[in-house]
């Protein structure tokens, strides 16, 4: 522990130093070990920062070093592999040693997490082999994979964005291909994160994303032959040789390529990547992309810097005051009728481009549609629900990155999520495979390829992670599905409220078994990083963040309208208010 030195201020929204973390280094089986102490030794050592394993491997036989892969999987038990005790089976000369424990969950070898609750039970076997001093006891029979405990995962993996553009359907209007969508997966933070993180992107998008996202890499490229590690030079520029898959691309999909390169190292905060520049296999360049030009070639469809945050005042009309503000707020009227207080509004959704807004009624079975930049009058709801009591009917709607507007109707006689083209028009219901209960919130990512959703069953509300989907004929309006519906927050037993707050992040509100309620943020692959936890406040019953992440969480809670400025504690900013939003 450190006895000396200056105290230093830490942004609350940064990563940890990784320089300053607790490293890991395995020892070597010591002389004349026993079996206990072999296989203690080699569970101590998969926690460790060896590169390839080469300690762990000293306590394997040849043959079982040989035999072993440690990529094929990395298993996460909830407080790590319990060893039972060493049995001798008839006629066997050697001991084997049971592993149990509880799973949390398993990252594969596509480095894509995933949720897992079962048992765990494998085992070691163990025989004696000559040595340099006699019989030594080594692992012969070892399970694939690594087996670690969570608290040493998340001091290992590190979550990474790879990025691939959304692919839209036949169905969609205007063709081709769409901005960036971030698949979230786990790498060994210090070992040789940037080439890693590049050879992951080049092996494609996860399995659950890969029906909705596509890359520009021609199908089989890699690394060039021999490209052990890659690095930045001294003015941030990564070179990175390609196979002959990728000779004969053009530039415009070159400089694509490239963009998916620098957003995804963006996670990084330490390679320093500035610029990427792509090489045929003969070493001749191909294109370079700078990071400052890589927004003009592929969008994150992320709400940047949203002028405004908007909420429901105590008259029921939709209001904004300026995002990023400190200290205490006076609030507007938006411009037009949601702003007017003619029709009183429950909750509202602000288009991304903060043109239009649409806003439910207090009594929850009507939405209607405003504009944001002229008086025009208010018209007929777009939606009406059937729902007999307040507490039902339409849900707060959600805005996509493409325009789009959904909305869920929670009438208990016919509860649905609804999708309307534009934010006008008939609206359509969205078809959505093995849900479970009814639909309480929904709320879609910007790039509109992920929907959020809380759903209640038994009394029960949980958060699921869905995908989704868009087909049909050319030229017609395409039908819209969820699928690959997923949990998330699965450590809480009841979720009240969530919001986007970035490409694969969320912000959840909710408590544990047991528990209090928390502010935590996780990821859309259910995985819960280290530190996750942000400050607490009293009686939370909306929550609102903006994909920019730079912008402050805003809360609806006992306190009032609150916001929590990075670094800072949270900040009444409105006393009387509700439903916050940011656009979106």
């Amino acid at each position: 522990m450190p006895d000396s030195g200056n105290l230093k201020a830490v942004d609350a929204s940064q990563r940890p130093d990784s320089q300053s973390q607790v490293r890991v280094y395995a020892m070597p089986p010591g002389e004349n070990a026993g079996p206990v102490e072999i296989v203690q030794g080699f569970l101590e050592a998969l926690t460790s920062d060896d590169p390839q394993f080469a300690m762990a491997r000293k306590y394997l036989t040849k043959d079982a070093s040989k035999g072993w892969n440690p990529d094929v999987q990395t298993t996460v038990l909830d407080s790590g592999p319990t060893p039972g005790t060493g049995s001798v089976g008839d006629g066997d000369t050697g001991r084997t040693f049971p592993l149990t424990g509880r799973k949390v969950a398993t990252v594969d070898d596509e480095h894509a997490y995933q949720l897992d609750d079962e048992a765990y039970n494998q085992s070691v076997h163990l025989t004696q082999q000559d040595g340099p001093n006699g019989k030594e006891w080594r692992i012969d029979r070892v399970p694939q994979g690594v087996v670690l405990g969570q608290s040493d995962f998340q001091r290992i993996y590190w979550s990474v964005n790879k990025y691939y553009f959304a692919t839209r359907s036949s169905g969609a209007t205007g063709g081709g291909q769409e901005g960036l969508v971030a698949d979230p997966v786990y790498i060994r933070q210090r070992i040789d994160p940037v080439t890693e993180s590049v050879k992951a992107l080049l092996d494609g998008p996860t399995t659950w994303l890969k029906q909705v996202v596509g890359t520009r890499f021609p199908t089989g490229t890699r690394l060039k032959a021999g490209t052990k590690t890659l690095a930045p030079d001294d003015q941030g520029k990564l070179t990175v040789p390609l196979n002959a898959k990728a000779d004969q691309i053009g530039q415009e999909r070159c400089t694509e390529m490239a963009a998916q390169l620098l957003f995804t190292l963006q996670d990084l905060a330490s390679s320093g990547v500035e610029e990427v520049e792509l090489q045929r296999r003969n070493g001749s360049q191909l294109c370079v992309l700078s990071k400052e030009r890589a927004e003009s070639v592929a969008s994150r469809r992320i709400a940047e810097h949203p002028d405004f945050q908007y909420l429901i005042d105590d008259k029921r009309q939709l209001v904004r005051m300026p995002a990023g503000a400190r200290g205490k707020a006076d609030p507007q009227p938006v411009p037009g009728k949601l702003g007017s207080g003619e029709q009183p509004l429950r909750s509202a959704a602000v288009s991304r481009d903060e043109e239009r807004a649409a806003g439910v009624s207090l009594d929850g079975r009507s939405l209607y549609m405003g504009s944001l930049v002229s008086e025009g009058a208010l018209g007929k709801p777009e939606v009406r629900s059937k729902a007999k009591s307040e507490q039902d009917g339409l849900s707060t709607p959600s805005w996509d990155g493409r325009g789009d507007l959904w909305v869920a109707d929670r009438d208990p006689k016919r509860p649905r999520l609804l999708w309307l083209e534009q934010g006008a028009g008939e609206p359509l219901p969205v078809k959505i495979a093995n849900l479970d209960g009814r639909i309480e919130a929904v709320r879609v990512s910007a790039d509109g390829v992920r929907v959020a959703l809380l759903v209640k069953k038994d009394g029960r509300t949980s958060l699921r992670i869905g995908r989704v989907e868009r087909t049909g004929a050319k030229g017609e309006q395409p039908q819209i599905s969820v699928d690959g519906l997923r949990q998330a927050a699965p450590q809480m037993e009841e979720v009240t409220a969530m919001s986007w707050a970035g490409g694969s992040r969320l912000v959840v509100v909710g408590r544990e078994s047991g528990g209090v309620q928390q502010l935590r943020y996780v990821q859309c692959d259910g995985s819960m990083p280290a530190g996750a936890t942000l400050p607490g406040l009293t009686g939370v019953k909306e929550i609102a963040a903006s994909e920019d992440e730079q912008q402050p969480l805003v809360a609806h809670s006992d306190d009032g309208i609150v916001r929590l400025p990075t670094g800072a504690q949270w900040q009444t900013v409105v006393e009387q208010g509700s439903a916050p939003v940011y656009p979106g």
